[in-house]
């Protein structure tokens, strides 16, 4: 038998528990042997590459037959931006890292466009399984899974089906050994019975807490914080602090629709982490008024009374109404209308913040600039 710690990311044959087990799967063959693995995999954080240095907890175990395979094969099919719609990648060296697969022999990596009105037919099902280099004795059986993954990635508004590896058993069986499917949270309304399967114990809690108020969050390893609204200036931001020397604690998307609450939301997130040195707050007012964010801005800032400096970079509506608020507010909040002049400032401030830190001292900041 197989015994497969259920954590959702890759890498877990390779991976460390942080009791120091070696290896999230393991060839078994007695129950006792289930239960003492069992034991040092549940409840326990597994650290892979694709983990961070956190881990992810593990909840659960699978046990299951071992099979023999002959041959292992990877298997996928992505939405892909480039042709706009579905792409099966396919390769006869499956069972490993694809990463290094791409890296090392990229000609073993196969790319099959699918046109979304005909769908995989026979034919382009039979020419990716020999692709994946199948028997003629498995040949028919493996374009078959073919077709009905392509059927599951379009039924449940899948963004990735992903199976390695795809094996076939010393007998010219096909079977799905491993496997990793993401779909589209837009689509959530019209797959419940796919979002009802959700764990949250697998995902990062600040995330899920975010979420609940609209905010699009995902955990970093720097010390600024970033509150943007819109996914693209989210990314701009990040990368322009990244430019002036700094680190991004989080790329964070308040949408649009940004309002005084969603900022007091974002911020609560922002601060709960100890290591974020300064806060980057940058609003382009398109849909929503600048003068509206200030005005929440400088309630966060009065309500959660923040000792680190803040950064406010706003552009657009009512942007000069906005300017004068945060001025007469008296609030420590450094303004500007200029994205450089702006990450130029809190990269420095948060290197400022991150040495009086380092020697054990209290710093204050003064304005004006």
């Amino acid at each position: 038998m197989v015994i497969k710690a259920q954590v959702l990311a890759g890498g877990r044959g390779k991976g460390t528990f942080d009791n120091g087990l070696k290896g999230g799967v393991k060839l078994i063959s007695s129950p006792l042997e289930a239960k003492i693995y069992a034991e040092q995999m549940i409840g326990h954080k597994l650290i892979t590459k694709q983990t961070g240095a956190a881990g992810k907890l593990c909840t659960g175990v699978l046990v299951v037959e071992r099979e023999f395979v002959r041959r292992e094969a990877y298997l996928a099919i992505l939405l892909d931006r480039a042709t706009r719609g579905p792409v099966i990648v396919a390769s006869a060296q499956g069972g490993m890292d694809i990463e290094a697969v791409a890296a090392e022999s990229p000609d073993a990596i196969f790319s099959t466009p699918v046109d979304i009105h005909k769908g995989v037919t026979p034919e382009l099902a039979r020419q990716v399984a020999g692709n994946l280099g199948f028997s003629a004795s498995a040949l028919e059986e493996a374009a078959e899974v073919v077709q009905k993954l392509y059927k599951v990635f379009v039924e449940k508004d899948s963004t990735q089906v992903e199976i390695n590896p795809l094996s076939e058993t010393v007998d010219h069986r096909v079977l799905a050994m491993d496997a990793k499917l993401g779909f589209d949270d837009n689509a959530s309304f019209r797959q419940e019975d796919v979002w009802s399967w959700r764990d949250t114990t697998q995902e990062d809690g600040d995330e899920i807490e975010a979420a609940k108020y609209g905010l699009n969050f995902i955990k970093l390893d720097g010390n600024i914080g970033c509150l943007v609204n819109g996914a693209g200036l989210a990314m701009a931001t990040m990368d322009i602090i990244k430019l002036n020397g700094g680190e991004p604690a989080n790329f964070l998307d308040c949408g649009g629709g940004a309002t005084a609450e969603a900022i007091r939301q974002a911020f609560g997130i922002l601060l709960k982490e100890s290591k974020v040195t300064a806060i980057f707050v940058n609003i382009f007012g398109g849909i929503v008024r600048c003068d509206n964010i200030a005005k929440g801005l400088i309630a966060t800032a009065q309500e959660m009374n923040i000792t680190i400096p803040i950064v406010a970079r706003l552009q657009g509506t009512n942007v000069e109404a906005a300017q004068k608020l945060i001025s007469d507010s008296g609030m420590k909040i450094f303004s500007f209308t200029d994205l450089d002049e702006a990450a130029q400032k809190v990269c420095q401030l948060s290197k400022v913040v991150t040495l009086a830190r380092e020697i054990d001292v209290n710093v204050t900041f003064e304005l004006p600039l």
